[in-house]
């Protein structure tokens, strides 16, 4: 299919024609310049277009061909020409060129292709774009762009069909659309999606020159369906009204503003091998996303008094409208003759098109006529309005930036991996050394057992030859005493031979006694060395144990890195969050709701509690039953209780089931957990579903009555663990926000807990003490407003105030901004204002007064200020001026 001009980068396709005297239109040259790819973190080299512009005409409608029936159109198109001809006379005309020339017979689908369609492919780039439609009322401006097509989808406006393909060239895993839907009547800006917002104030950054509106409604998009439905509520909001040139003429302008995010393909890969992961975190690149905008503009018409017999209320709305179109002509007459000063300012609506004409978009214009000779004055000047326009070049930028928000969570998705992981090896050689022990405690029991057997029986044997040789010889000394007794004088003779023989039988006994005795000697060797060889086997065990201790040291080393590469995300992901934000926060209301209702689980929840988890666990509550899971807390196993408390901790982070875990008796036992026992993930995890308990105001009253603030005090005074003290001061934090508990929360030692907390100098921790004392110090500050309390704060009592002061300008953005509020809420306090003068917190009023990036804490600090007699008097000492 056709597109606008030929070329969606804005190159002009030159014409062969021969121009004839009459000839009104030349369209300028525009040179491209072809941009780079887009360096990290910042956008892309500019880029030369051209606005388009397209026209369209209408065909006759039922009262032209009545009323013009004997006189020719004064429109003549020549579209294959891309020119339009209007005539003077029958014999006399002027001929203009354009991008593209629509008859009366294009269809919907043709007109969205040439006009809008490059357009939405740029914004799916990473560019902004600009769809406009311009002419005299009642020539077919709003049937072009927002025609729904209820009942002919063929008749589709630009705007569906924009949003269609939008919707087909998006993921909506990592992609995301928002819509707002606004219109410009009488000078004022208001929200056809929620009416009673109806007076929205235009933002400029003055940096950038960007232009934003803070307070319009942003709606995200998932689906065509839910897109119409928002079209339709919003045309049915927008002003119209029946004058004689059309009976549902806009009495505004109406501005349609897709914001689109698209992530640009080629992440983070995560190596699955072990790898230095040290090295890994130094060397990782966040993923890109291209941030594009659409603009569509259907601009009310163009009409004059007379012929439209506007009067009354209708009078004074055709002359705003008047006036702004004015407006926008004067400031693309100043673009098109490249004049120094354009008159942006004149009118909200080329404050809100800055960026449109002579700006960074990608824009292309449809300009509407109709065929009636009654109406050529207006026809002229509508086409005279799009040849000015063709002349204006903007310069096109990419708009890309870093998704820290996706890289975050994949590096804590590998953190989690790593810990699992390590903790498995970490159980795999506890397990093999545990072996190793009971293997070598049996080898050396059955080693000993055998020696001893060995050594009796060779005792018993040696025994037993030696008995049975005396023996022998005591039978044949009396054999020969007798023998001796017979022979007479035979037996000096025979009794020298017996006598030599006997000396023969005892040295052989000496040496068979002698050789039984250093077989003793050799046995005794042996279990000597033996004995040895199982002290050699206690060293090899102690050799393993050294290996167990260099592994343990390594693995605190490993979760060190771990400590710290959390501790760089989080406050790399509060400085990209804080950046923007609130410049693209809808609410207008209370700037600092969400001080009060952070909740420290946010990080177990990711890990923890996906989505699919989540569902597994909402169907093992049903299945098994909350008090099967609740009694599974008391089990004797570690693992049982790590799994159990894991499961309540994720059904207590869902609102909807805080209640039954609590009548359950859960906060009882979890309350139990802490106070039983020690192990740190039990605690850790207890503590964290505590604190998602606390955000109730009736548990609140529960926890304290259980002793639960006694019990995290505790926990808080014996953990080291950064995350167990994170949930714990979470928990507390919740707590500081209920003004009933004031008292009793500081005398159970809440506070001396809280203000402990920070010796573990972890931004999360801090973040969390800082958001505890500025709940604390805002229910002072409420008390002491509402006559209920007097007397100096209890924080400063308790020795907060050094600690405030010097966190009051932290490096970490969310711990300076509860620090800054705290401060605020206790100089509100009068009594409160000569110790903080002497310890130093005057000077970080002042400063926040001045530089806090917040206006409503900078407001905060600037009243305080002001209403407080001690801090003036100081101030006029000092010669100090807010």
């Amino acid at each position: 299919m056709a597109t606008v001009g030929g070329n969606r980068n804005g190159v002009h396709r030159a014409s062969n024609l021969r121009t004839s005297s009459s000839f009104k239109s030349k369209l300028p040259p525009a040179n491209v310049r072809r941009s780079s790819p887009a360096s990290i973190g910042g956008v892309a080299e500019s880029v030369s277009g051209r606005v388009r512009v397209a026209v369209r005409l209408r065909p006759r409608n039922a009262e032209e061909q009545v009323a013009d029936a004997d006189f020719a159109d004064c429109v003549e198109l020549q579209p294959e020409l891309k020119r339009l001809k209007l005539r003077k006379n029958n014999w006399d005309s002027d001929t203009f060129e354009f991008d593209e020339v629509l008859t009366e017979f294009a269809s919907q689908k043709r007109v969205y292709e040439v006009v809008a369609k490059p357009v939405v492919e740029s914004v799916l780039d990473g560019y902004n774009g600009t769809v406009m439609a311009y002419g005299q009322t009642g020539t077919g401006k709003t049937y072009t762009l927002g025609r729904l097509g209820d009942e002919d989808t063929s008749a589709r406006g630009i705007m569906v069909r924009s949003m269609e393909d939008i919707l087909a060239n998006i993921s909506p895993e990592t992609d995301s659309i928002s819509v707002s839907y606004l219109q410009l009547y009488m000078e004022t800006i208001q929200d056809l999606l929620y009416p009673a917002n109806d007076n929205i104030s235009i933002v400029e950054d003055q940096r950038t020159g960007d232009v934003s509106l803070p307070g319009a409604t942003v709606l995200e998009i998932r689906d065509q369906q839910s897109f119409v439905e928002l079209l339709r509520l919003g045309e049915a909001h927008r002003f119209a009204a029946n004058t004689r040139l059309n009976t549902e003429s806009s009495r505004s302008h109406a501005l349609l503003m897709v914001q689109v995010k698209k992530s640009v393909p080629g992440g983070v890969d995560f190596p699955q091998e072990s790898q230095n992961h040290s090295s890994l975190v130094g060397n990782l690149r966040p993923p890109m996303i291209r941030k594009g905008k659409l603009i569509v503009v259907d601009l009310a018409g163009s009409e004059r008094i007379h012929k439209s017999g506007s009067e009354g209320h209708m009078l004074e709305e055709a002359k705003s409208i008047n006036l702004s179109l004015s407006a926008l002509g004067k400031c693309i007459n100043a673009l098109a003759e490249n004049s120094s000063h354009v008159p942006v300012r004149d009118s909200k609506l080329t404050r809100l098109l800055k960026d449109s004409f002579g700006g960074t978009s990608r824009t292309s214009l449809i300009v509407t006529v109709g065929p009636s000779p009654r109406h050529r004055a207006e026809t002229a000047s509508t086409i005279m309005f799009g040849q000015r326009a063709m002349k204006v070049e903007n310069m096109l930028k990419i708009k890309e930036e870093f998704d820290y928000k996706s890289l975050s969570k994949r590096l804590e998705m590998e953190i989690d991996k790593l810990i699992a992981e390590n903790e498995r090896q970490q159980k795999v050689y506890e397990n093999e050394i545990e072996r190793i022990r009971l293997e070598a405690q049996k080898r050396v029991a059955e080693a000993e057992r055998s020696y001893v057997e060995v050594l009796e029986e060779e005792k018993t044997k040696c025994q037993m030859d030696y008995m049975e040789s005396i023996k022998k010889l005591e039978e044949k000394w009396t054999f020969n005493q007798q023998k001796h007794a017979f022979n007479g004088e035979n037996h000096a003779y025979a009794g020298g031979e017996e006598v030599a023989e006997l000396k023969g039988l005892l040295q052989n006994e000496i040496r068979l006694r002698k050789a039984a005795e250093e077989e003793n000697h050799f046995l005794k060797n042996q279990l000597l060395k033996f004995s040895k060889e199982l002290e050699g086997g206690n060293a090899n065990g102690f050799s393993i144990q050294e290996v167990l201790e260099e592994e343990s040291l390594q693995k605190k080393k490993l979760e060190e890195e771990v400590r710290v590469l959390r501790s760089q995300l989080a406050q790399q992901s509060i400085e990209a969050n804080q950046t923007r934000s609130y410049p693209e926060r809808g609410n207008s209301g209370n700037p600092l709701l969400g001080i009060d209702s952070l909740t420290p689980l946010n990080d177990l929840r990711s890990r923890d509690g996906n989505n699919g988890e989540r569902a597994s666990i909402a169907n093992l509550h049903e299945q098994v039953g909350l008090h099967k899971i609740l009694s599974l807390l008391e089990s004797e196993d570690a693992n049982v209780r790590i799994h159990a408390v894991k499961v309540v901790a994720n059904l207590a982070a869902e609102e909807a089931n805080q209640e039954k875990i609590v009548e359950a008796g859960g906060l009882t036992s979890l309350l139990m957990l802490l106070r039983t026992y020690e192990d740190e993930t039990i605690r850790r995890i207890a503590a964290g579903a505590i604190a998602n308990l606390a955000m109730n105001e009736a548990n609140q009253e529960l926890i304290m009555a259980q002793g639960g603030i006694c019990l995290l005090a505790m926990t808080a005074g014996d953990a080291e663990d950064p995350q167990t003290l994170r949930m714990v001061a979470g928990a507390i934090a919740n707590l500081c926000g209920n003004d009933k508990l004031q008292t009793r929360l500081r005398s159970e030692g809440g506070i001396k807990a809280l203000l402990g907390m920070v010796r573990c100098r972890h931004p999360d921790v801090l973040s969390q003490v800082a958001r505890g004392i500025a709940n604390f110090a805002k229910c002072e500050s409420r008390a002491s407003t509402q006559g209920t309390r007097d007397g100096r704060s209890l924080l400063i009592e308790d020795g907060a105030l050094p600690w405030i002061v010097q966190n009051a300008n932290n490096e970490a953005s969310l711990i300076r901004r509860h620090v800054e509020l705290a401060l605020c809420h206790l100089a509100q306090h009068e009594v409160n204002a000569k110790e903080m003068i002497s310890g130093g917190a005057l000077w970080e009023l002042v400063r926040i007064s001045r530089d806090c990036s917040r206006e409503d804490i900078r407001a905060l600090a600037r009243r305080t200020l002001t209403t407080s007699s001690t801090f003036q008097a100081e101030m006029r000492r000092l010669r100090i001026e807010v």
